[in-house]
């Protein structure tokens, strides 16, 4: 029964993004990007027309249903971008990030988007990755556009996929 424990893994229920999870995905965007967004600029983003979201709740949690991940994506005149996607550390590389990212693509194309676009740093190996295997290509580079802690600055990879 202890090894049952040691092994146990978090399981996560994909659900459109509610008022309630913009508290704690506040707190993932701040332990996973340099500059914090606040929960009341995620909730008037969340509120904009086109805008939605997708948060990752652990559905065989005991007591609460702790945010695992979660994107943010707009939608506007046949357009789509990935405004902001984060996943827990704890889970990082369990395949979360590929089911928000799914769940994101299929309401983008339901809402009539032809192409959605994203920004990455391009020393963000793993984000870089997983785009390009759910079919993104770099279509642009913005060099210095985001600054780390330590002042350094890093390029911004633009990146498409067809919707069609």
């Amino acid at each position: 029964m202890f090894d049952d424990y040691l092994t146990w893994k978090p399981f996560f229920d994909i659900v459109p993004m509610q008022d309630g999870d913009c508290p704690p995905a506040s707190e993932l965007h701040g332990q996973r990007f340099s500059r914090q967004w606040s929960a009341e600029e995620v909730a008037s983003l969340l509120h904009q027309n086109g805008v939605f979201g997708f948060s990752a709740l652990q559905s065989n949690a005991f007591f609460s249903r702790p945010l695992g991940g979660f994107v943010l994506s707009r939608e506007a005149a046949g357009e789509a971008e990935i405004l902001t996607i984060a996943v827990s550390e704890k889970v990082a590389r369990s395949g979360l990030g590929w089911r928000l990212m799914q769940a994101a693509l299929r309401e983008a194309q339901d809402r009539g988007a032809e192409s959605m676009f994203l920004e990455v740093d391009e020393v963000n190996q793993p984000a870089v990755g997983l785009y390009r295997r759910l079919g993104f290509e770099q279509v642009a580079r913005r060099p210095a556009y985001y600054a780390a802690a330590d002042g350094t600055r890093t390029a911004a990879l633009v990146m498409r996929r067809d919707l069609r």
